[in-house]
C-alpha cells in the first residue's frame, strides 16, 4: 500500500522518496499555477479587489504585472523551469465577463506557459469559448478524463496527453477535470466525464510505451482526488493540483500538508489560488528516470514583488472598457434598497433580504432551501431608479463565488448563534436569510443563546429547525470558509462547492427578471425589544 507522507518536519527542507542505487543524473524545476479566476489586477488578503492606494502601500498580493516579475526571476534560477497551471484561468472578475478567455491566453501567452488542464470554470460558457481560448494560447490544453469526440467545438482539438521537450527531458503531461464538470459549470450533452484513476492510468501506460520516463499530471480535481491518484496509479512523478484552492507548504501553519505531499514515488504539489502564489518544485531523476529527490516551496507573491512596469500600462488599458460595463444599466429600483450598515448588522434590511433571495433562486433547483449571507459583505444601498452594474459592484465589491454545502440543523442553530453573538459591536456577521427565518433576543448574553426560534421553509410551509435534520445551503465563499466566525460551515459542512457563479452576477440577473425591483422586508428576523 502507498502511503501518504505525514511528517512534517522532515519534509520542511526536502522531501526525498525511497532511495535507489542508481546514480541521480538529472534535474529540473516545475513552477506552477492554479485557480488563477481571471484576477488579472492585484487583490486584497481577502482574495477581492484591492484599492490602488492599497497597493501603493505594499498591501496587495497577485495580479498579472507581479506575476511577470515572479517568473521571470524563477526562470533566471532555472532557465529551463516547467511553467504548468491546474486550470480555472476563467471566471472571477469583469476581465473575464468583458473579454471571455482572450486576457488569459494573452496573460499566459506572455508568460509562456508549457501547458495547461481544462478546469470546470472553463466550461462556464459551454464547449465554444473554450475552444477559442485554446485556438489563441500556444501550448497545449489537455483533459483525459472525458470524451469529447460527439462535441464539434472540441473534437480532435481537445488532446487527453502530450508530450513536450523541456530542458533536455521528455515530460509526458496528462490533463484532468473534475469527473462532476456537468454540475459545475455549462459543458453541454455532448462530452461525458469518467474516473480519474482509470483515465490517467490508460495515459501513463500509452506514455510509457511510447518511451516517455517523466510523467506530470495537471489535475484540476481537488487535493483528496489528486492523493487517490497518486495512490492508486504507478508511473506518474508529480501531480500539479487545483480545484481545491489548497495551500501546502512546509513554513505556512495553515497549510493544509506538505510541499510537496508524497504518495510512495510521486510529489503532488498544489499553490492556493488567485494568483497569490506561484508554485517552485525541484525535482531530481536518476538514470532510469524514477524521482528520487523533490523538494521546494510556495513563493508569496506579496508587495514585495515589483510589478512590471509595461504589464501595469497594459492591465491599466485592459480595464478601461470595463468602465462601460460598471456603468451599464442592469435593473431598475421602485424604492431605495436599504443596505446601511447600522441597519443590516443589527436586523433585516432589504438589500439582506435581496441579496439571500437572490442566492437562494439561483441554486433552489439543486434542491437548496436556506440561504445566509453575512451583512459585513453588504457595502451600500442602491437608490430608487435605475441599477447600474457598478451599484451591483459597490454593494458586492468582494468577488465572492456562491457555495453550497449540507450541514445539520444544530450547526445551521449554531451559525444563527454566531450570526446574532456582536450586534452590540456593529460586527458583519450578523445573518440576513432566505428559506428560513428566525427570533432572537438582545437581552441575553450570547453565552446563554440568543436565538429563541428558527423555522425553515419546507414544501410552501414553515417548520422548526430540526437539529438532526440535515440542510442544503447557499452562502457565499468566504462565510462557507468560516468567515466572520462561521467556523462551523468550514468544520461541518459537507460535501461543500465553493466556486459557483460571483454573486454580483447572481444579485444583477436577479434583479432585472422582471421590471422595477421592490424592496421590501417581511419579519423573517424578529429581536425582542431591549430591555
Amino acid at each position: 500500500m502507498r502511503t501518504v507522507q505525514s511528517c512534517w518536519p522532515l519534509l520542511a527542507l526536502a522531501s526525498t522518496v525511497a532511495a535507489s542505487s542508481a546514480m541521480a543524473e538529472s534535474s529540473m524545476t516545475i513552477l506552477h499555477t492554479n485557480d488563477f479566476h481571471s484576477r488579472v489586477e492585484p487583490v486584497s488578503k481577502y482574495d477581492s479587489g484591492c484599492s490602488a492606494e492599497d497597493n501603493a502601500e505594499g498591501k496587495c498580493f497577485g495580479g498579472y504585472a507581479r506575476m511577470v516579475t515572479a517568473v521571470a526571476e524563477a526562470r533566471k534560477r532555472n532557465p529551463d523551469a516547467l511553467l504548468v497551471d491546474g486550470g480555472d484561468q476563467f471566471q472571477g472578475s469583469l476581465f473575464y465577463t468583458y473579454y471571455k478567455g482572450a486576457v488569459a491566453a494573452e496573460i499566459m501567452n506572455n508568460l509562456q506557459y508549457d501547458g495547461m488542464t481544462v478546469g470546470n470554470h472553463e466550461f462556464d460558457d459551454g464547449p465554444v469559448v473554450l475552444r477559442g481560448f485554446m485556438d489563441n494560447v500556444d501550448f497545449p490544453v489537455l483533459m483525459s478524463n472525458a470524451d469529447v469526440s460527439k462535441e464539434p467545438a472540441l473534437a480532435n482539438k481537445l488532446m487527453k496527453s502530450t508530450v513536450i521537450e523541456k530542458g533536455g527531458h521528455k515530460i509526458g503531461l496528462i490533463g484532468l477535470t473534475p469527473q462532476n464538470t456537468n454540475e459545475l459549470a455549462s459543458p453541454g450533452k455532448n462530452i461525458s466525464f469518467s474516473d480519474p484513476v482509470e483515465a490517467v492510468r490508460g495515459e501513463v501506460a500509452a506514455l510509457t510505451e511510447a518511451g516517455v520516463n517523466k510523467i506530470v499530471v495537471l489535475s484540476h480535481s481537488g487535493y483528496r482526488t489528486d492523493l487517490r491518484v497518486a495512490e492508486e496509479v504507478e508511473g506518474v512523478d508529480v501531480i500539479v493540483g487545483g480545484h481545491s484552492n489548497t495551500l501546502l507548504s512546509n513554513t505556512n501553519e495553515k497549510a493544509a500538508g506538505p510541499y510537496p505531499t508524497m504518495v510512495g514515488d510521486t510529489a503532488v504539489v498544489q499553490a492556493y489560488a488567485y494568483g497569490k502564489y506561484l508554485g517552485e518544485l525541484s525535482i531530481t531523476f536518476d538514470d532510469d528516470g524514477k524521482l528520487v529527490e523533490a523538494k521546494g516551496e510556495p513563493i508569496l507573491i506579496d508587495g514585495s514583488v515589483a510589478e512590471n512596469a509595461d504589464i501595469v500600462a497594459r492591465v491599466s488599458e485592459l480595464a478601461k472598457p470595463l468602465d462601460e460595463i460598471r456603468n451599464k444599466v442592469v435593473a431598475e429600483a421602485a424604492d431605495v434598497i436599504e443596505g446601511n450598515r447600522d441597519v443590516c448588522r443589527a436586523m433585516e434590511c432589504a438589500m439582506g433580504n435581496l441579496v439571500a433571495d437572490a442566492m437562494l433562486d439561483r441554486v433552489a433547483d439543486q434542491g437548496v432551501t436556506v440561504a445566509l449571507a453575512n451583512s459585513g459583505g453588504l457595502r451600500a444601498s442602491i437608490d430608487s431608479g435605475e441599477i447600474t452594474m457598478g451599484e451591483v459592484l459597490t454593494v458586492l465589491p468582494f468577488q465572492n463565488t456562491l457555495s453550497t454545502f449540507e450541514i445539520s440543523g444544530a450547526g445551521l442553530m449554531a451559525a444563527l448563534e454566531n450570526g446574532v453573538s456582536q450586534v452590540e459591536d456593529g460586527a458583519g456577521r450578523f445573518p440576513q436569510v432566505a428559506g428560513m427565518k428566525f427570533k432572537w433576543d438582545p437581552n441575553k448574553t450570547p453565552e446563554q443563546g440568543r436565538v429563541m426560534e428558527a423555522m425553515v421553509m419546507q414544501d410552501g410551509e414553515w417548520a422548526p429547525l430540526d437539529a438532526t435534520a440535515m440542510y442544503s445551503v447557499v452562502t457565499n465563499n468566504y462565510v462557507r470558509g468560516g468567515g466572520d466566525g462561521f467556523k462551523m460551515f468550514a468544520t461541518e459542512g459537507k460535501n461543500a462547492y465553493d466556486y459557483g457563479p460571483s454573486l454580483e452576477d447572481v444579485v444583477a440577473e436577479y434583479l432585472a427578471k422582471s421590471g422595477p425591483y421592490k424592496p421590501y422586508t417581511d419579519g423573517r428576523i424578529e429581536s425582542m425589544p431591549a430591555q
